[in-house]
């Protein structure tokens, strides 16, 4: 048991000695380098919310239950009628 694990820290130490090692300082020169050819930071958002003439879009009333019509009080009707409208039409055997 120990002998696999012992080869396990073998083989693990072994891959981590072939990975390319950083050079941290040329890494923070360089990133120092290329922070000055980013663009001016400009404003995401568009006119400053606490300015009382910036336009903003139109907001309209729209009624969450508009398109609803009461269906009571409804005159009841006779069950029959009702009951053949919605039924299938008969099948015709020979």
């Amino acid at each position: 048991m120990l002998t696999l694990s012992g080869a396990k820290f073998a083989a693990a130490s072994a891959a981590r000695g072939r990975h390319f090692r950083f050079n941290w300082p040329l890494l923070a020169a360089t990133a120092l380098m290329l922070s000055g050819c980013m663009p001016a930071t400009v404003p995401v958002t568009g006119a400053d919310p606490a300015d009382p003439a910036a336009k903003v879009a139109h907001v309209g009333y729209r009624s969450t239950i508009a398109p609803y019509t009461s269906l009571r009080p409804a005159a009841p009707g006779p069950w029959r009628d009702r009951n053949d409208a919605v039924a299938p039409p008969p099948k015709q055997d020979r």
